[in-house]
């Protein structure tokens, strides 16, 4: 069997492997349930527990060690039409920038570049399973889009649209639509989780169904897709404008009829058996008065692969080593089985895989998109090493012993030895998944990170891509405009890679976004200890260590079994991008740090520029907050509205933020930092607030660190800082965050070309038409509608 296209194939056959079957199928602990087959399509392995007489069983043996309340029923709410709303739509303007990385794919051997070839592929086959993650309608709405695109060309399709009577506008809308549904892969947005509608009437979107070839080629599909969609996809009633659980949201995390009450019951039934979330999901059904719930597992059963698909020149031949190898091994297992063990397993590789040409990631990652906080969305990502950036956060990494003992926390509730990472800076070649981040720092799995290590990385020309822009900085002065247009970029490297790129007449390095990714992702994400206790009762602390915020002799720790995710559950993903922030600011006003990267004459106003920069970032991120709800809908936008409420409170003028009139007569908003009391009350107030998440965290004092995250999360419509008034002046002076259109790569006869396209949204359009041509698009097409068929017993009234 050849292993070139083996994981595209188990991710094509495991589509949406998290959310799809509601059969049930053996694993190998549990019997196999009377009555159910195992799906031809995907493989589960299930957990199913019943709630019945405050017993929890699991295909009705007794488990009695988590006994729970019976469940309540949600209610369905009813859908309607709403009247569309600026907030919803992507302007006809939506900004659009290409993603580039040919040099650093044509600097690749052509073995590299069959390597690169594949796990690209890979990662967009798997980047699919998104749609499945996002809402119920995301793939029958990504199957209308690409359906049409197919069908004829941009030039083609807009000649007959404007035929049959609309306009260029509404032309222009619908491409604007479809970039948006690509690079979210669904119809809510990647950051923020707020729903994206059409920027045309529902009549003018038919119109051109209509019109299109595509339609003309097979009506009665065309036609069922979009009936099964037309109200879902304008449809904004409260609890489709947002993600999130029961009648706070929409999710396919968890069945329609859960609750957070459900929620929780089913988290703590994972907690007790020692499993954790990053690859399931929760369905829960109802039957003569019993309830049952459903834990499904990712994965595709191994006898279902066929040989032929695997045809072509092996993958052995393009890992460069035996850690790739080993690493996507276990890759393969960990999506054959749905084994989240094989997927560690991979990581571990990964980890030992220093310093490659090519670095790629893959799997279920990142959980901010479940509303509990442990299920991970998929992504994957292939990237070409920028060698020069990576020396200088080696530089940082080999000082890092250095810098850590300057945190705020006794050395007790740091890490016992910091196994120093690989930390890189990469051009993306392809990104798959809801959104592309500026760096990351992964595995996220707790017992590797603390014992074993990690990887930091960085997207170099993300972070060039994100910053060309010659507009306005909004609420702040034209002193600071100039700052933040010097600097911001710069102090973003150290703060979050650095690369170059072209602004007006002068080259910038991206030095201030190097200091960003730097603090954040290496000795943010990367510090600190969880302190824990073994089944045994073993200490992998001192006996006696004292809690440094109360004096008094450390009491609760983590239990066996026990991780950050599993504890901190929803409120985790905001809360550590908070402390990784916060030891972002915190170290960045040492000039030694800045110094690294070649930053040592201007060091103060880069240290400005990296503060300012936060707080204007929390400031626009207030837009991320649900009046709604009451909800947080971003993790990163909560984590620095924080932060900034942190920097207001400490009070003596350092940081302020007042209401004004614009200059174009309309109400404003100005941000105002005094930095001659940055290092006397800035970094003082910010010490003190990371010590306490640090403490909260190590010892998974979950009360504790709500409480204060609560309080300081709160966005209130009154008082001498209203920013839930403020919101409105927010969103309407807020400027779109950049679609990217991505590469793709052709393999023809072993040599491997890389596609350019227009910064576009028929630039975007033409890459996904080259993406998923329509011989391939066939088969997806039918998983996908299989799919959503299949979920829509589950999921409808999320519609």
């Amino acid at each position: 069997m050849s292993r070139s296209l083996l994981i595209p194939s188990l991710l094509l056959r495991c589509l949406s492997s998290p959310v799809t079957s509601t059969l049930l199928a053996r694993s190998p602990c549990q019997p196999q349930i009377p009555g159910h087959k195992v799906s031809s399509a995907a493989y589960y392995h299930h957990g199913v527990f019943r709630t019945e007489s405050n017993v929890w069983t699991r295909h009705s043996a007794s488990v009695s060690d988590c006994p729970i309340d019976s469940p309540s029923r949600s209610t369905r709410s009813a859908s309607t039409m709403a009247p569309i709303s600026s907030q919803y739509v992507l302007p006809n303007d939506q900004p659009v920038i290409m993603l580039d990385a040919i040099a650093a794919f044509q600097a690749l051997s052509p073995r590299e570049k069959l390597y690169a070839h594949y796990l690209s592929r890979a990662s967009f086959f798997g980047g699919l399973i998104v749609l499945l993650q996002t809402s119920l309608e995301s793939p029958q709405i990504f199957r209308l889009i690409q359906r049409i695109h197919l069908g004829q060309s941009t030039e083609e399709l807009k000649a007959a649209v404007i035929k049959a009577g609309l306009t260029e506008e509404d032309f222009q809308a619908f491409l604007v639509y479809g970039s948006g549904v690509y690079a979210n892969m669904g119809n809510y947005k990647g950051f923020g989780d707020s729903k994206i509608i059409p920027n045309l009437p529902v009549e003018s979107f038919e119109t051109l169904i209509k019109a299109s070839a595509a339609y003309k080629a097979d009506t009665k599909t065309m036609d069922e897709i979009w009936s099964s969609i037309k109200e879902q996809m304008y449809s904004l009633t409260e609890r489709q404008k947002q993600l999130g659980l029961g009648a706070k949201g929409v999710t396919k995390y968890f069945s329609d009829n859960c609750t957070t009450e459900d929620a929780d019951k089913i988290n703590r039934y994972l907690q007790s058996k020692k499993i954790e979330g990053y690859m399931n999901r929760a369905i829960k059904t109802e039957k003569d008065g019993q309830v049952r719930y459903e834990i499904r597992h990712a994965g595709v059963a191994e006898k279902e692969l066929s040989e032929e698909v695997f045809e072509g020149a092996t993958f052995v031949g393009f890992a460069s080593n035996s850690n790739e190898e080993n690493m996507l091994d276990n890759y393969i297992k960990a999506f054959e089985l749905g084994s989240l063990d094989a997927h560690k397993e991979g990581s571990r590789y990964w980890i030992k895989n220093k310093g490659p040409v090519i670095e790629t990631y893959i799997g279920f990652i990142e959980n901010y998109r479940d509303p509990l906080g442990m299920r991970g969305e998929f992504e994957g990502f292939v990237a070409m090493v920028n060698k020069e950036q990576s020396a200088k956060f080696q530089v940082l990494v080999e000082k890092a012993e250095d810098f850590l003992p300057r945190l705020p926390w006794p050395r007790e509730f740091e890490k016992d030895k910091f196994l120093l990472p690989d930390f890189t800076s990469l051009d993306v070649l392809y990104f798959s998944g809801s959104g592309i981040p500026a760096g990351i720092n992964i595995p996220n799995y707790d017992e590797i990170r603390q014992s074993e290590g990690f990887k930091n990385v960085n997207l170099g020309n993300v972070i060039a891509s994100s910053y060309k822009t010659d507009s306005k900085t909004t609420f702040v002065s034209e002193t600071d405009h100039e700052i933040l247009k010097k600097w911001r970029v710069p102090s973003f490297e150290v703060q979050v890679g650095t690369t170059s790129f072209e602004v007006k007449d002068e080259i910038h390095k991206i030095t201030e976004n190097s200091q960003k990714v730097g603090l954040h992702e290496l000795l943010g994400h990367g510090s600190g200890k969880l302190l824990q206790k073994t089944k045994s009762g073993e200490l992998n602390y001192p006996k006696d260590l004292k809690n440094p915020l109360t004096g008094e002799e450390v009491a609760k720790v983590y239990e066996a079994g026990e991780t950050f995710d599993s504890v901190f559950t929803s409120l985790g993903s905001s809360y550590e991008e908070c402390r990784a922030e916060a030891v972002g600011l915190y170290l960045s006003t040492y000039k030694d740090v800045t110094g690294i990267f070649g930053y040592n004459e201007n060091a103060d106003d880069l240290i400005y520029a990296n503060w300012l920069s936060l707080c204007h970032a929390a400031l626009k991120g207030v837009e991320m907050f649900s009046p709604g709800t009451k909800e947080w809908k971003q993790a990163h936008s909560q984590a620095r509205f924080v932060l900034l409420q942190v920097m207001i409170e400490a009070g003596q003028g350092f940081v302020d933020v007042n209401e004004i009139t614009g200059e174009d007569g309309k109400p404003d908003l100005i941000l105002t930092i005094d930095r001659t009391k940055l290092e006397s009350v800035g970094k003082p107030a910010i010490g003190e607030f990371l010590m306490k998440l640090q403490v909260y965290k190590s010892l998974g004092d979950i009360e504790n660190a709500k409480k204060m995250y609560d309080e300081l999360s709160e966005v209130k419509d009154t008082g001498s800082h209203p920013f839930g008034k403020w919101r409105e002046i927010i969103l309407a002076r807020k400027t779109p965050r950049k679609i990217m259109v991505q590469h793709n790569t052709v393999n023809k006869d072993q040599n491997v070309e890389v596609l350019d396209y227009h910064s576009s949204h028929e630039g975007m359009a033409k890459s996904w038409v080259d993406r998923l041509p329509a011989d391939e698009y066939v088969r997806v097409d039918a998983i996908l509608d299989e799919l959503y068929q299949k979920d829509l017993p589950h999921f409808s009234s999320n519609a």
